[in-house]
């Protein structure tokens, strides 16, 4: 396994489905993070095709005008999921309990998660349930900041810096075989850390981690590197 048994652990033990009982309806990185974001699924999602989004909200982030076929969404508060205009479907599910998806193979074009790898306590089994449900060809982009619920990160997570979660989501994607090598980007903050906790525009890091399913067994990987 990728980790050990207390690098899975959380500061708060309780059922995650309590913590996230209360809706949220925030936006958890500024809006300069959201601005990059968004503008990569612009760059990397194409209309009319299949997005799920995981670990979602009450906002996706995706571009206003690109319309897609489905945008099926999954997360832990209904009442934020509901709230969420891009999303055609939903379920709730703690993938903490059950990383199995309730979805067919092969059945999407992109994964997305925002900000909340950082809470799965079995990437392992989460990232390989991700290359099943995508197409072959298909892209998953996993982006996150410095921000996080302290106390629902895992201890792997919550221990080490900014570059080294990096490194971390690129083996979850490495533990899942038939992905291809990551592809990263780096946006780091020269505002200094109050700024950042502040919300101040600009102030947030931007990290994603994109790969891709392989086409074929023959595919190679990008494992390019975009330092901002």
């Amino acid at each position: 396994m990728l980790l050990r048994p207390n690098q899975r652990l959380k500061l708060d033990d309780t059922d995650d489905k309590l913590f996230y009982d209360y809706p949220r309806f925030v936006t958890h990185v500024d809006e300069g993070f959201i601005q990059q974001l968004t503008d990569l699924y612009r760059q990397r999602l194409k209309p009319n095709t299949r997005i799920f989004d995981m670990m979602s909200s009450w906002v996706s982030h995706l571009p206003t005008e690109i319309e897609f076929d489905h945008v099926e969404g999954h997360g832990l508060n209904a009442e934020e999921l509901a709230r969420n205009p891009r999303l055609n479907h939903y379920f709730v599910q703690n993938i903490n309990e059950k990383p199995q998806l309730p979805l067919p193979d092969q059945d999407f074009d992109a994964v997305i998660n925002c900000v909340s790898v950082q809470y799965m306590q079995y990437p392992e089994a989460v990232f390989t349930e991700i290359h099943r449900i995508l197409k072959p060809g298909g892209v998953a982009i996993i982006s996150f900041s410095n921000r996080m619920f302290h106390q629902k990160a895992i201890q792997a997570w919550r221990d080490v810096s900014e570059a080294s979660r990096l490194e971390l989501v690129k083996r979850y994607f490495a533990s899942a075989p038939g992905f291809t090598t990551p592809e990263v980007i780096v946006n780091q903050s020269t505002a200094p850390n109050f700024l950042q906790w502040l919300g101040i525009p600009g102030g947030d890091p931007f990290y994603a981690a994109i790969a891709y399913r392989h086409e074929d067994a023959g595919l190679g990987g990008r494992g390019d590197t975009v330092t901002r």
